[in-house]
C-alpha cells in the first residue's frame, strides 16, 4: 500500500547531528525505487559515480559542481540532475553545504 511522507528540513538536518566523518549523509525515506537522503560533505566530496540516476536540491552553501565534462556554480535552491554512472563531485564549498539527494530508477539509469 502506498503512503505519503513529509520530511522537514529541520528533521533531515537533525539526522546529521553527531556525524563527524567527512562523508556526512543520512537515509531519510524510500518508496519503490526512490530513496531520499540528506548530504553534507565536510572539506572534500569523496563520492564515486552511482548506479542509479540522482537528483540534488541544494538547501545551503555555494560552490562548484563537476558533472562529467561540465562544471557549474551552485547556490541554495538549485536543482542538479546526474545520470547513473556519470562522475561528479562538489568542490570549492564551505562547511555549510547541505543537499537533499534523491536516487531513483533502475541500476544503469533510465533511458533518455
Amino acid at each position: 500500500m502506498d503512503r505519503a511522507f513529509h520530511i522537514p528540513l529541520t528533521a533531515a538536518a537533525a539526522a546529521l547531528a553527531g556525524k563527524t566523518d567527512g562523508e556526512r549523509f543520512a537515509l531519510l525515506g524510500s518508496h519503490g525505487s526512490l530513496t531520499v537522503e540528506i548530504y553534507s560533505p565536510q572539506k572534500v566530496d569523496l563520492q564515486q559515480p552511482h548506479d542509479r540516476d540522482e537528483c540534488y536540491v541544494v538547501t545551503d552553501g555555494k560552490g562548484i559542481f563537476e558533472m562529467g565534462d561540465e562544471t557549474v556554480s551552485f547556490a541554495p535552491g538549485d536543482f542538479i540532475f546526474v545520470p547513473a554512472g556519470m562522475p561528479h563531485r562538489f568542490r570549492d564549498f564551505g562547511e555549510s553545504l547541505t543537499c537533499w539527494v534523491m536516487f531513483y530508477g533502475p541500476e544503469g539509469g533510465e533511458p533518455a
